[in-house]
């Protein structure tokens, strides 16, 4: 019987002691998980306010990425703004068909037809000048259709009166949307004729294919001065009123896309129409091609420009 009480305290002991080590365990684990009130969540801890998006998707012209300038301005709004900014550079249709998909929170476009509709149909919210520059027709330095000091509409006329190749960018861009109503203008529909090829690329693919096969393209200044180097293409019709390339910033309306970051979208717009990066914009490109490549317009108006 003593035996028998004697196992029993030891069982009873053992018992106790462990009921003790399980309970003092937590204080020596290396990884303890907070109590409720050491949570993040917890009103006595003091965190700084976080954005509730980082994250902003801007949708662009492929001729602001090739020409240098987004290098340059995207570090520095994402450095005073915290944003990251993923830039889509696609053709405007194609911007402006994000944005009215709700994939792209802001937009920096330059067909203003185009951007007016988009407007009108309630998928932008805001829309502010930014800068512009021209439209050039470049080609090969021979001129076989005899362009050079034309106009810009007596030089399409020659293209296709001579039938030299003519190379159309024919995405949907802001570029191919003022070629093709260059050609309207003239009553002209060069689409399907032996001397009129569409590149289905951007602005510096174009340029390439133009230069490899001794074509004529429509083209903004600044990708072409960024490129110049690597082409055989020359400047053969400049200065036209009607070339004139005008680029606007769009935030995405959030009314129609709740998921959209519309702060960032704000903080985009305000940074490409402050005073400090009009001034970098108008500079950009004197340095390397002795002209600058944008002419800020922010202090204008759609009139001032005769849109």
């Amino acid at each position: 019987m003593v035996r028998k009480d004697r196992w029993l305290s030891i069982a009873v002991l053992a018992a106790v002691v462990g009921a003790l080590v399980a309970c003092r365990a937590p204080a020596v684990s290396p990884t303890p998980t907070p109590r409720p009130a050491e949570s993040a969540a917890s009103p006595t801890l003091t965190l700084p306010p976080v954005k509730a998006s980082a994250a902003l998707i801007l949708a662009t012209t492929t001729s602001t990425q090739d020409s240098g300038l987004l290098d340059v301005l995207i570090p520095l709004f994402e450095q005073e703004s915290g944003y990251t900014v993923k830039t889509v550079a696609v053709g405007t249709g194609q911007a402006l068909k994000m944005g009215e998909e709700g994939n792209a929170d802001v937009l920096l476009v330059h067909a203003p037809a185009a951007e007016k509709a988009f407007m009108e149909g309630g998928f932008g919210k805001e829309r502010a000048l930014v800068m512009h520059n021209d439209f050039i027709l470049v080609g090969p330095a021979a001129d076989p259709a005899k362009v050079k000091g034309l106009s810009i509409g007596e030089a399409l006329r020659a293209i296709a009166t001579s039938g030299v190749l003519f190379i159309s960018r024919g995405d949907d861009s802001g570029t191919h949307k003022m070629e093709l109503g260059l050609w309207k203008s003239l009553s002209l529909d060069p689409a399907g004729q032996p001397w009129y090829l569409e590149s289905g690329q951007g602005m510096g693919a174009t340029l390439t294919i133009a230069s490899e096969k001794g074509a004529y393209t429509l083209t903004d200044r600044a990708t072409y001065l960024a490129n110049r180097k690597a082409l055989q293409l020359e400047i053969l019709v400049e200065g036209d009123k009607l070339l004139l390339n005008v680029y606007h910033v769009i935030t995405v309306n959030p009314a129609r896309h709740p998921n959209v970051n519309y702060d960032g979208a704000m903080a985009f717009l305000r940074f490409m129409t402050a005073p400090s990066t009009q001034q970098i914009i108008g500079k950009f490109g004197v340095d390397k091609y002795g002209q600058p490549l944008f002419t800020p317009d922010a202090d204008k108006t759609d009139a001032d420009l005769g849109l």
